[in-house]
């Protein structure tokens, strides 16, 4: 992956140069198209043609944006910007995830649109919610919040309102706040039950499985195993969801049937999420450090379980 990644980070980097003039771009359009379908790539977890795609649009979309500014335009850069995010995330590329979240930030702030740029704090609380600075990531997901009320109260604001409620929840989880994660589960589900299943506003998946997956999450983080397991009975993903999100559900419902004693289940749970995202699975640090204490805990390894471990490297 390291060859795909270099032209994306070039990319990233030669932002501030203004319009290519060996590039000729498409129509607006076609441009804003080509940035939603390098979404979707992401989310059914196509990440060796989202990145291949990507530096080639994000070059031929900021050419269009200097040459002809328009909200749109900037949109779809930021747009751009965010895949570059999740791919990096993805992959484990973190430095670079950095990087693309600062310019999605540049471009947001050029289309004017709060909405990106509420989105663009989500993501950069779950950068510090990895690095364990869980205050920080709640400040961003309260500076989120706070952009959404620059604008009108739509749809699309509550979706997103409700997705950094999400977030806000496994922060806390991961900081041991129990009655936060509560909270921020409940005032999630207000907004899902308002908004329903919203996998149409920037790619979030917001909606009512979303609130139940992260429940679960929550619980795991919080080495409830029990009631994560209870959650997970709950969960009836939709046939249209995200596979990126499907997978990662059942990545977090095999640690937690690791951890509850039912190693054969997490096995199982992990050969679903690799159907469903096997190039996402094979980078997740959850599923590869599942596969690895399921071998600790085995005394015989399974002929399944085998594989899986030199599948990701283990």
């Amino acid at each position: 992956m390291a060859s795909l990644v270099r032209p994306i980070r070039e990319a990233l980097d030669l932002y501030d140069l203004g319009a290519d003039p060996a590039i000729k771009p498409r129509p607006t359009p076609q441009l804003i198209a080509a940035a939603q379908a390098l979404c979707q790539q992401v989310r059914a977890t196509k990440l060796h043609d989202a990145a291949l795609h990507l530096p080639g649009t994000m070059a031929e979309i900021t050419t269009a944006a200097y040459q002809t500014p328009s909200s749109e335009l900037w949109a779809a850069l930021s747009s751009t910007y965010r895949t570059a995010h999740d791919l990096a995330v993805k992959l484990g590329y973190y430095d670079l995830s950095t990087v693309a979240l600062d310019r999605m930030d540049w471009a947001a702030s050029r289309a004017s649109d709060p909405l990106l740029s509420a989105v663009r704090q989500y993501m950069r609380a779950l950068v510090y919610f990895r690095e364990g600075e869980y205050t920080i990531g709640q400040r961003l997901v309260a500076s989120g919040q706070g952009l959404l009320g620059q604008g009108p109260q739509t749809r699309e604001s509550q979706a997103v309102a409700g997705q950094l409620h999400l977030g806000a929840s496994i922060i806390a989880a991961r900081a041991e706040d129990e009655g936060a994660v509560t909270t921020h589960l409940a005032e999630a589900k207000s907004y899902a039950d308002r908004v329903g299943e919203a996998t149409d506003v920037h790619w979030l998946s917001f909606g009512p499985t979303n609130v139940r997956l992260h429940a679960v999450s929550a619980h795991v983080e919080m080495r409830h195993y029990g009631e994560a397991l209870r959650e997970a009975a709950k969960v009836r993903i939709p046939k249209d969801w995200p596979a990126s999100r499907a997978a990662h559900f059942y990545v977090d419902q095999a640690r937690a049937q690791m951890e509850a004693g039912r190693n054969e289940a997490a096995l199982k749970s992990i050969v679903t999420a690799r159907k469903l995202a096997p190039q996402q699975t094979r980078y997740h640090s959850g599923a590869r450090e599942t596969i690895r204490s399921l071998i600790h805990l085995s005394r015989r390894t399974p002929d399944t379980l085998d594989h899986l471990a030199a599948w990701v490297g283990l």
